[in-house]
């Protein structure tokens, strides 16, 4: 059994990990720490039948363990990732701390410096279809954003095969109210969300933007193209991102499902659908499944309809995915029966 220490336990991120690493043979959860309910047992936070004792940070020994899993806010895990490894813990970081290689960037967009810039370089950005082999030779990875991950998964096939024409990429996307975390606030109000639909920070000013272009340009795109618009709908959970290409006109939508199938057809968790289907929250929620579909609308326009689980894909499924492969385990451990 692998020993895990889990950071910020008590988020909507932290429990839903809980869930999963529950089911998972190969791990012992040896710590669980929070900072609203240190000295309280999970069952008591959440309606759940798991007698998990809650610690203060400062009482969780990163030394016990060999893994830590950190969902805590972004600016706070950032030394908490630092201790971690400096016990020799691998670790699997999901707040952007770690996931924009440049640290000007980090605090221009977080406002925050950045604590450990040296562990930057280091850090490997955790999209299993993308950066498979890097991850499994890895001490830290960055757990992508809900949205990037939905997104980045459906350009993907494109970029690598150096479809993208010049133009925009428009990204429309819909998240349930658990994106925004456990903390309260005004917008996630339920007088505020429930029978409302709201777009904020929309164009380029969202936080997941500048992961989204680095990964773009890395991939060979042109991260500056994309155009970013996020919005709230009120349901608990899901995000639909409907991604609007530019492509070579010449491609077909038969061609273009190909090369979809070709760079997934060995994928656990994509779920490519046959032509003339959508992709819907229902194909993904509550799985570690990101489900996508492709519409030709005319010669050089594609629209990729791209769902993901927030919490799952989007974030503590994603992070145990990453967990197996640095520990050599099969993929899909955890998380197939989902």
């Amino acid at each position: 059994m692998i020993r895990t220490g889990i950071y910020g336990a008590t988020g909507y991120t932290g429990f839903e990990l809980i869930h999963i690493l529950r089911r998972h043979p190969e791990v012992s959860v040896v710590f669980a720490t929070s900072k609203s309910y240190a000295g309280a047992r999970l069952s008591h936070v959440f309606p759940v039948p798991w007698d998990l004792p809650l610690v203060a940070e400062a009482d969780a020994d990163p030394g016990a363990v060999e893994a830590v899993f950190c969902c805590l806010p972004h600016g706070a895990a950032m030394q908490t990732v630092v201790t971690a490894r400096q016990t020799g813990a691998k670790v699997v970081d999901l707040s952007a701390d770690f996931r924009l290689r440049d640290a000007t960037v980090y605090q221009q967009w977080y406002g925050l410096e950045h604590a450990a810039p040296g562990l930057l370089p280091g850090a490997v950005y955790g999209l299993p279809e993308v950066h498979r082999r890097e991850i499994e030779q890895a001490d830290l990875v960055a757990n992508p954003g809900c949205y990037p991950t939905s997104i980045l998964l459906a350009l993907y096939p494109l970029l690598r095969a150096g479809l993208v024409a010049d133009g925009p990429i428009i990204a429309d996307s819909k998240s349930g109210v658990s994106g925004a975390g456990r903390k309260p606030s005004l917008k996630t109000h339920f007088v505020e969300a429930n029978e409302n639909f709201s777009p904020y920070n929309i164009g380029r000013a969202h936080r997941h933007l500048p992961e989204m272009a680095q990964e773009i340009t890395r991939l060979g795109g042109r991260g500056e193209a994309l155009i970013f618009s996020p919005h709230l709908t009120p349901v608990d959970r899901g995000i639909l991102s409907t991604i609007y290409v530019p492509v070579s006109p010449a491609e077909t939508l038969h061609t273009l499902h190909n090369i979809f199938n070709e760079t997934y057809a060995d994928e656990p968790f994509i779920w490519l659908l046959p032509e003339g289907q959508l992709a819907t929250m229902a194909h993904a929620v509550r799985t570690n499944l990101c489900a996508l579909s492709l519409t030709l609308v005319e010669p050089g326009q594609l629209i990729v309809c791209s769902a993901i689980d927030n919490l799952v894909k989007g974030a503590a499924g994603q992070a145990v995915q990453n967990f197996n492969l640095m520990f050599g385990l099969e993929e899909t451990l955890g998380l197939a029966d989902l």
